[in-house]
């Protein structure tokens, strides 16, 4: 019989890091618009931004076709629907690209999706079970 090690607890996803060729307005864009903090910003190539409870890396790069971006999304959480429906607007006024409009899934939650200047999905949502702890 394997001897299985216990797994240890996860506390959550709260990184996500980013590549982009379009690295000075994929910065400004989660830090004007979104309102992240920088954390710590190492080089003109690397940034690091949080809310206070998470971390964004975003990492120049150059163009290149041979790179697949494999990240579908990344999602913010807000503390109640209607917070939802308020970022939908905030970003609509700020010529943000919006994939789709707030909609109320079957499991309670309510989201949309807009586009970061790198091409990366990010989905602004009230979740129930999570949106009842605040994230900052």
């Amino acid at each position: 019989m394997k001897n299985h090690r216990v797994r240890p607890d996860l506390l959550g996803l709260h990184h996500v890091a980013l590549q982009t060729s379009n690295y000075d307005a994929t910065r400004a864009f989660y830090v004007d618009i979104f309102g992240m903090n920088v954390e710590w910003e190492p080089d003109a190539d690397n940034v690091y931004l949080t809310t206070g409870s998470d971390n964004l890396a975003i990492h120049r790069v150059a163009e290149r076709a041979d790179f697949p971006q494999l990240l579908d999304h990344i999602g913010f959480i807000v503390p109640e629907a209607v917070d939802v429906d308020a970022w939908h607007e905030y970003l609509v006024e700020h010529d943000v690209e919006i994939v789709s409009s707030p909609r109320t899934h079957r499991d309670g939650a309510r989201s949309f999706y807009c586009v970061d200047p790198a091409g990366v999905q990010v989905q602004v949502i009230h979740h129930p079970p999570l949106s009842g702890k605040r994230v900052n």
